[in-house]
């Protein structure tokens, strides 16, 4: 299916008339990290099914809603929930939560993400300031015909994560508890953790984090020239770092034990972007 500018616009025009306003900051939440949408205050809360062009999440720990409302003063979107190539959803569809976030006039986007710790100096409960990434699989949620209105058919991928905003986070990150890296997020497909070979591959080709997520939207927001924060907080090793079996259960209960300081830390972030 070929996506319009006005297939976007329906959405946007939905959402600004539940909501009223238009938001400054859209953050969309990962794995486990969901409950950072409890952090907004004067919220108006909108299912993803009640969103006409929408998609709908059905990954664990995602919540499935969109959020209005204000953080450390600012108005902010946040998505309680992501799409995952691994649903079902084709490259072109996962374009579809980010250009809506940018229609509705975000002018700074945030990513978090739960991902595995191939850097062998990360340790469950990091964060990591996701300054590149390496895509190897999959298309591109620009497949298919560009849409015009919101950028060029070739975009750059050199500013995808805003050095600005990595350099910001960096800052603050020196007055938390949290310990924060910078690196490399290699994206993997899923829904399957990867194996140990191709963890020793990842970290041979330069990858400090895996995960199956977030990439997608990168793409989609550099497209339309949106400015990008990524964070991967480390919930686990990734396969053959330690002798255990990876589990979704693993990365809820590390993204739940660091729930405090990363909540304080993205509250902090938004109060400076």
């Amino acid at each position: 299916m070929a996506y319009s500018y006005d297939y976007y616009k329906k959405s946007a025009d939905f959402l600004i008339d539940k909501f009223g306003d238009r938001p400054e900051i859209g953050i969309i939440l990962g794995s486990g990290l969901g409950h950072f949408a409890a952090q907004v205050e004067d919220a108006v809360t909108v299912p993803y099914t009640d969103i006409p062009n929408f998609l709908r999440s059905t990954a664990i720990g995602h919540a499935g809603q969109m959020i209005f409302g204000r953080v450390a003063g600012k108005k902010v979107v946040c998505m309680a929930g992501r799409f995952h190539s691994y649903e079902g959803y084709d490259m072109e569809e996962l374009a579809i939560p980010v250009r809506v976030l940018k229609m509705l006039g975000v002018r700074a986007l945030i990513l978090t993400n739960a991902a595995g710790a191939v850097n062998m100096s990360y340790k469950a409960g990091d964060i990591m300031v996701i300054s590149d990434h390496i895509k190897l699989a999959g298309a591109s949620p620009l497949r298919g015909p560009n849409v015009e209105e919101l950028g060029p058919r070739f975009p750059d991928m050199g500013r995808a994560y805003t050095p600005e905003l990595r350099a910001l986070a960096l800052r603050l990150a020196e007055k938390s508890s949290l310990t924060v890296h910078e690196g490399v997020y290699f994206f993997m497909p899923g829904p399957q953790y990867e194996t140990p070979a191709e963890i020793r591959a990842i970290r041979a080709l330069g990858g400090d984090a895996v995960g199956m997520s977030t990439v997608t939207e990168a793409i989609t927001a550099a497209h339309c020239r949106l400015p990008v924060l990524a964070l991967s907080v480390m919930t686990n090793m990734a396969a053959g770092v330690l002798d255990v079996p990876l589990t979704s259960e693993e990365v809820i209960e590390t993204a739940n034990a660091i729930e405090g300081p990363f909540t304080e830390y993205v509250r902090d972030i938004i109060a400076n972007i």
